[in-house]
């Protein structure tokens, strides 16, 4: 079984690197962190393993949003954004979750890649839109020949959400839950945002992997700790 989980259709992809992390390779979250180089030690063997260099990462800073900046060196972190996008090999662009999703894109024309961190803020704000519009406009992109991955997250069948939502989301992407509480399915809300930019439905492929029913993965739901997986992607 491998360290670190990774989408078929983008592994096949020649000038792109990428991988999830699963929890044999440690908490990879450094903000509610009780021993931070631990999580250092953590991030470098992970990128390690997927032969990047790890001064080569450059972190999301993750607020829930749906900021997207452009990167084209690599920093050790950009605050206040929840994506980056970068046209430069070797930007090896990182983010961490539990229980959110990673996005990446790739534009194969062009050589563009962008990840982004979809939580429910900002699904609803419309991180998957904006994401391709960035792409588009920073390095000419085409919607139509973007591969896009959607990492491990918390699925339909266990993101419980309260009945305000019904007011924040479509229908098509809530089903009724226990007493007044709904269902979310993030990964559809974000596959239809792809759609409506742009994005061919055959180009988009979902890792059908629960971090609130496997064990393999870091979830905040499950285990309330600050533990955290990591998405990596990078150029080669």
């Amino acid at each position: 079984m491998p360290a670190f989980l990774s989408i078929p259709p983008l592994a096949a992809e020649r000038y792109i690197v990428h991988g999830f992390s699963t929890v044999p390779m440690g908490s990879m979250g450094l903000t509610h962190a009780t021993d931070p180089e631990r999580v250092g030690e953590s991030r470098r063997k992970f990128a390690r393993s997927l032969n990047v260099r790890p001064e080569t990462l450059t972190v999301v800073g993750a607020v829930h949003g749906s900021e997207i900046a452009r990167v084209d060196r690599a920093v050790p972190l950009v605050k206040e954004v929840d994506g980056l996008v970068t046209d430069r090999p070797g930007v090896a662009l990182f983010a961490t979750f539990a229980d959110c999703y990673p996005l990446i894109a790739y534009d194969p024309h062009n050589r563009a890649l962008g990840l982004a961190h979809a939580g429910w803020r900002g699904t609803e704000d419309g991180i998957a839109k904006k994401l391709v519009a960035m792409l588009k406009s920073e390095y000419g992109s085409v919607a139509s020949e973007l591969r896009v991955g959607i990492g491990p997250g918390i699925c339909g069948d266990c993101y419980e959400v309260g009945p305000e939502f019904a007011e924040r989301f479509p229908p098509e992407v809530l089903k009724p839950g226990a007493g007044d509480r709904l269902l979310l399915d993030l990964v559809e809300a974000n596959r239809r945002q792809l759609l409506e930019a742009g994005v061919l439905p055959k180009r988009i492929r979902a890792l059908e992997f629960c971090t609130f029913e496997s064990d393999r993965l870091f979830s905040h739901r499950r285990q309330p700790d600050g533990s955290r997986f990591a998405a990596l992607v990078v150029l080669r």
